[in-house]
């Protein structure tokens, strides 16, 4: 059985929570931290504390306290959601897969469960607050969003090709890498995936895993100038530079 929450407490969490809904993190950190010390039992307290570390970029913190909030309440779709994108950047993907599985299994048992146009809905305004965020320059917080898009709907490639290529800016290739992999496997005709996984592959010292991904885009698509442009590299064994930059979407 719980106590009713003091009025000091619900003081704490009054701030702190118009601090986190003003993106004033510090602050609402300052507060919130207050209230956990004062009783760690309350979940959506745990889950903004591990947004607040997440944008910190402390994602082992963020992932304890994500996991904190899930222990108090295994039904909360915010936190588990929150949790899978933290194992992505933690590079623990099976685990990501694992926590939002779970998490759409559990939706499947409530009525408030999301159908998949809205997911879509969604998952694609995510993707343009992503590249709004790339057209400012902040690349941590559009990979953010992507992360959260593919969380709601894996299946869409085109949003994994636009993460997978921030992933390779910031010269993390093996998350590129499986971004593109997921990519291709969820749409097998959709070329730009291909293509770019066969740069991504070339970089990694694999050229015949290159050349075979462009040759499947050109069937797919004869008339890819990209994939055409790669191969004739390739077969005069001048092939696109390992350190080259993404293709952009053919």
């Amino acid at each position: 059985m719980r106590w009713p929450m003091d009025e000091r407490t619900k003081q704490l969490l009054a701030l702190g929570r118009e601090h986190y809904e003003k993106r004033e993190f510090d602050r609402a950190e300052h507060y919130l931290g207050q209230v956990l010390e004062r009783d760690p039992g309350y979940a959506d307290v745990h889950n903004m504390m591990g947004v607040v570390h997440h944008d910190h970029g402390r994602f082992d913190e963020a992932r304890g306290a994500f996991e904190a909030a899930l222990q108090i309440n295994p039904n909360y779709t915010e936190a588990a959601l929150n949790l899978a994108v933290t194992y992505n950047d933690l590079g623990r993907y099976d685990e990501a897969k694992r926590i939002y599985q779970a998490a759409l299994e559990k939706g499947a048992d409530s009525p408030g469960q999301l159908d998949p146009f809205v997911k879509g809905k969604i998952a694609n305004l995510h993707g343009e607050v992503a590249q709004a965020y790339v057209d400012a320059g902040l690349l941590a917080e559009a990979m953010h969003e992507y992360r959260k898009a593919i969380l709601l709907c894996p299946h869409f490639s085109d949003l994994r090709v636009k993460l997978a290529g921030l992933y390779r800016q910031q010269g993390d290739t093996d998350a590129s890498r499986f971004e593109l992999d997921e990519a291709v496997k969820a749409r097998p005709s959709y070329v730009p995936a291909r293509i770019a996984l066969g740069v991504v592959l070339l970089s990694l010292g694999d050229p015949s895993g290159a050349v075979a991904q462009w040759e499947a885009a050109a069937r797919i698509d004869p008339s890819n100038k990209t994939a055409q442009m790669y191969l004739r590299m390739a077969s005069s064994g001048a092939g696109p530079a390992p350190g080259g930059s993404m293709p952009p979407p053919a």
